[in-house]
């Protein structure tokens, strides 16, 4: 009697486990065809028709090429700003998208602020590097360099040469060295994408203002398609940085990237 009983339950895990894995192929597929029929919509120019499949395919799953071909589709449409937006939001999930960083870089030469950031320039090459690769690359290599370090140090205790030992001993700091650079850009990418306080200005032009308030001081004008960086919110107002100048703006203004 436990023997039925068993098989019936075995026999039951098997049919949940066959059902699972046909309905994500079925999925995968209804996926794959929906953006076919983007493709061939964006080829045929009704990018209205592409853009809402690309947009129903991201809600579904955001991917980086669904993110790439959006933002195409929104620059045939003359939406600037929103491809800006998804190029860069594309790159967000896959930094090194090169097709993503040249019509990123093509759309950016076509807005009215092409305002570079006033950084250190150590400052600007360790965000280039941190922004090479995703957050859980950063993650794995982490892991992985730690691990590798840990290894270095057991041959580094238990080696019987002088040569085995100065060799474990110069790589594990090394290793443990990569590591927390790695363990620190996982952290920055997490920090970055948790507060989001980078954004694109969408409307056409933006006044900032010295206070959260319309009775404000005109400081500086932005247009669409600029990028800013959120410093504080109050409100629908948020403090926006661009370049060297700093001023308040209406939420409503922008959107995060």
């Amino acid at each position: 009697m436990k023997n039925v009983v068993n098989r019936a339950i075995m026999a039951k895990k098997k049919i949940f486990v066959i059902c699972q894995c046909l309905l994500v192929i079925a999925l995968c597929a209804n996926a794959q065809t929906s953006f076919d029929a983007a493709n061939t919509a964006y080829a045929e120019g009704r990018y209205d028709e592409a853009a809402s499949l690309y947009q129903t395919l991201i809600d579904e799953s955001p991917e980086a090429v669904y993110y790439y071909n959006l933002g195409n589709a929104r620059y045939k449409q003359g939406e600037l700003a929103q491809a800006i937006l998804c190029y860069e939001r594309a790159l967000r999930l896959r930094p090194n998208y090169q097709d993503a960083k040249y019509n990123l870089q093509f759309a950016q030469s076509r807005i009215t602020d092409n305002i570079p950031e006033q950084d250190f320039f150590l400052s600007d090459w360790a965000r280039t590097i941190r922004n090479s690769l995703s957050e859980p690359t950063w993650m794995w290599m982490s892991i992985g360099l730690f691990t590798f370090m840990l290894i270095a140090l057991l041959l580094f205790l238990l080696g019987r040469t002088v040569w085995v030992r100065k060799t474990a001993f110069h790589v594990a700091w090394v290793a443990l060295l990569f590591s927390i650079i790695s363990g620190i850009n996982t952290a920055s990418l997490h920090r970055r994408d948790t507060l989001r306080n980078e954004a694109i200005i969408t409307q056409g032009v933006v006044n900032a203002k010295s206070a959260p308030d319309r009775s404000g001081t005109d400081l500086f004008s932005v247009h669409e398609g600029t990028k800013v960086t959120i410093r504080e919110t109050l409100g629908e107002w948020c403090n926006i940085r661009v370049g060297s100048n700093q001023g308040w703006i209406r939420l409503q203004c922008l959107e995060r990237i």
